[in-house]
């Protein structure tokens, strides 16, 4: 729910009304197909022509202040829950298959730390029965600078709820850290049981067991019931409608001579 149009990643957000945002989870019935009723929080992916789901960034990523990237979204328990949070209420009745977790913070907690929404409010409120995975080194991020700390920022991300951690840049030190952290009960082995089984579960709804490689031969039907003319001719207009709108709001924007601020991040996944 992109709140400031200063965010670079303004072009990922379905709109900035919570309701258009929620209305638009039916995408994943799209990807994953329409979830039975009685599956309300079980990740569900209907067949080998479907594929998992994943909402993403859990939460408030496009609140941050000023629209900095993975900034701080500084809002109200009330504020959250009624403007960020109601497309992931829709996105697990839809069975949802994982969360991604936001590199940003709630007022000033980062979220890939954060016990009270990843383990209170998802899991346990709202019932998630997928899994969590961290933004692309997300748990690395959980310190500043990143990786200063890195045992605190696996027992602080591991123990918050996340499941699986997306490419760890010290992947050697990270599985060492977390072996140790292990074996001495600092994480309970409970935690790690909940993570696997969660992983596992959503891999034996997709039956990757079974097959657990994507058939080639669906390759060809990808867009196959619409024409590259009409594709095309789609893409078009709203290229030619996402102009004008931000035509008409720079426009707005600069007569006062108004400086926008940027960030410059080393992060190179960063807009």
């Amino acid at each position: 729910v992109c709140r400031d149009p200063r965010w670079g990643r303004c072009y990922e957000s379905y709109s900035e009304d919570p309701k258009v945002v929620q209305a638009m989870t039916t995408l994943i019935s799209g990807l994953q197909g329409d979830a039975p009723s009685d599956y309300t929080g079980r990740p569900y992916v209907g067949g080998s022509k479907k594929v998992a789901a994943c909402a993403k960034h859990y939460v408030g990523d496009g609140g941050t202040y000023m629209g900095i990237n993975a900034n701080n979204t500084i809002i109200d328990t009330h504020g959250l829950m009624s403007i960020h949070m109601p497309a992931y209420y829709n996105s697990i009745i839809r069975g949802v298959s994982t969360v991604m977790v936001s590199y940003s913070s709630w007022n000033g907690e980062k979220m890939h730390a954060n016990h009270f929404l990843i383990t209170d409010f998802l899991k346990n409120k709202l019932k998630f029965r997928g899994f969590v995975i961290t933004d692309y080194e997300g748990i690395d991020q959980i310190t500043s600078p990143p990786g200063v700390n890195y045992s605190y920022s696996v027992e602080a991300g591991i123990g918050a709820g996340i499941d699986m951690v997306m490419v760890p840049f010290a992947y050697t030190e990270f599985i060492d850290d977390l072996t140790y952290q292990v074996k001495n009960n600092i994480i309970p082995m409970s935690r790690i049981d909940d993570a696997v089984y969660r992983i596992l579960r959503v891999k034996f709804t997709m039956g990757l067991f079974e097959n657990p490689f994507a058939d080639p031969s669906l390759a060809g039907e990808l867009g196959s019931h619409v024409s590259s003319e009409q594709r095309n001719s789609f893409l078009s207009h709203f290229i030619r409608l996402d102009y004008s709108i931000f035509s008409d709001v720079s426009s707005s924007a600069c007569r006062n001579t108004a400086k926008l601020p940027v960030k410059l991040s080393g992060n190179p996944w960063c807009c």
